[in-house]
């Protein structure tokens, strides 16, 4: 079987890719990045595929960023989504590519909804407004995989994985995410000698999330049974910490003290987005990374692309 994997030098596809030898499979992996198809280009794409001819796609490439870059530009973030999304899974339908495997967001769901999230609060009520527009895209290609699962009979599904970190992490403190941020600002923190970290909002919101290898790991070992998975599938580590406990843990990791300035007047994001990951769960999702352990190997990880002058 041959397997197109996108996205091939982010976060994500990088560790699937690891996963992927870890655990010898003898498909064949192809992967594909940016310099080999601008997937934002609908003629491209097709003729990847046709070039190609998968009998799956993971479609693990995606424009993302943490709430200043969203809020920066929406509509990029909507535009550039919806024409990846987009452009890949019509050709990999018209193609009559049987099995696509996308990645959402756990934006798709709605602003301060009830905790735990369940797959079926997609489009439940409004949406965050600080990444409105990537989610908007999320959803968009959720729905379509959904309607071709169900009119066509194909295996079109769709993980919602939490937050990510781990390992070839975005640490720029423009596009990361919180944890990514919070190791960068810790380490800047330590190498400066400051008395204090910025953090915005009043640290108090919670957020989930999940190690990527955990996840790849799941992913490579489940593929064969994905026809078996409904439509949606959250895949979270199944607690949360706040902000400030992400900071601290930075913080620890990094050894080094120093005061949090919490910021009420910056935006924060949704107060809480834990998942439900148990119907994931019953399909083996079982995610052994402790936070302590995940943040000391991203440590060690982002150590690894500083320069001797930087502190490493």
């Amino acid at each position: 079987m041959r397997v197109l994997l996108t996205g091939g030098n982010g976060m994500l596809a990088r560790a699937l890719q690891d996963a992927w030898a870890r655990q010898s499979r003898t498909d064949e992996l192809v992967v594909v990045t940016r310099a080999d198809a601008d997937l934002r280009d609908q003629a491209s794409v097709r003729a990847l595929i046709e070039r190609i001819q998968p009998a799956l796609v993971i479609h693990a490439a995606a424009r993302v960023g943490g709430i200043a870059a969203n809020m920066a530009d929406p509509s990029g973030f909507l535009i550039d989504n919806i024409l990846m999304d987009s452009n890949l899974l019509s050709a990999a339908t018209d193609a009559g590519v049987e099995r696509f495997l996308y990645f959402g967001s756990s934006c798709m769901y709605p602003k301060d909804y009830r905790q735990p999230l369940v797959e079926e609060d997609v489009l439940a009520a409004p949406l965050e407004p600080t990444n409105e527009g990537y989610a908007i895209a999320k959803i968009a290609a959720a729905r379509y995989c959904q309607y071709v699962s169900d009119q066509l009979g194909r295996a079109y599904r769709v993980v919602i994985p939490s937050n990510l970190y781990g390992p070839n992490d975005d640490f720029s403190l423009d596009k990361g995410h919180l944890v990514a941020a919070t190791i960068a600002k810790a380490h800047r923190a330590k190498t400066t000698g400051a008395v204090s970290i910025d953090v915005w909002g009043d640290g108090t919101a919670r957020r989930e999330f999940t190690y990527v290898a955990d996840l790849a790991d799941w992913v490579v070992a489940s593929l064969d049974d994905m026809a078996d998975w409904p439509t949606l599938l959250n895949v979270g580590q199944g607690d949360d910490h706040s902000v400030l406990d992400y900071y601290r843990a930075a913080l620890e990791t990094v050894g080094y003290e120093c005061t949090l300035a919490t910021d009420a007047s910056k935006p924060a994001g949704m107060h809480q987005k834990l998942m439900d990951s148990s119907r994931a769960q019953r399909f083996g999702w079982d995610p052994q990374t402790s936070l302590r352990d995940g943040m000391r190997a991203s440590y060690a990880a982002f150590l690894d692309t500083l320069e001797p002058t930087e502190g490493h």
